[in-house]
């Protein structure tokens, strides 16, 4: 599965990370692995409108350079072991065939509850 994510300046991020040099940090690249690696899950589940994709954990994070404004994140992720609810992925994300970064995540699919629905917003 591959997602891709085009970085640019106007992110809220880049305003505090860092103000003189604009670095997308390595959490939001993690975090958008993992929703890659979530739709990669979901793909393969007939009933994928009744289920929702929690992440329960990251290992093997590595970050090999600096993603900045103007670059085009492109996120690999693959199945490297399913086992009922879990499955756990690998994946890298490269800028224009380089390495930017890795990680393995681990996701939980839970069938859609009530309690998993948005709040209803007050009335006016």
């Amino acid at each position: 599965m591959v997602g891709i994510k085009n970085v640019t300046v106007n992110e809220p991020f880049f305003v505090g990370h860092f103000p003189d040099f604009p670095v997308m940090p390595g959490v939001l690249i993690v975090e958008a692995m993992a929703q890659t690696a979530g739709v990669l899950v979901l793909r393969g589940i007939p009933d994928r409108e009744n289920k929702l994709v929690f992440l329960v954990s990251v290992d093997a994070a590595r970050f090999r350079k600096p993603v900045v404004p103007g670059d085009q994140l492109r996120l690999e992720m693959k199945v490297i072991k399913r086992k009922g609810t879990v499955a756990k992925m690998s994946g890298a994300a490269t800028v224009n065939g380089v390495l930017v970064a890795e990680a393995e995540v681990m996701c939980k699919l839970e069938d859609k509850t009530p309690e998993h629905s948005q709040p209803t917003p007050p009335a006016a």
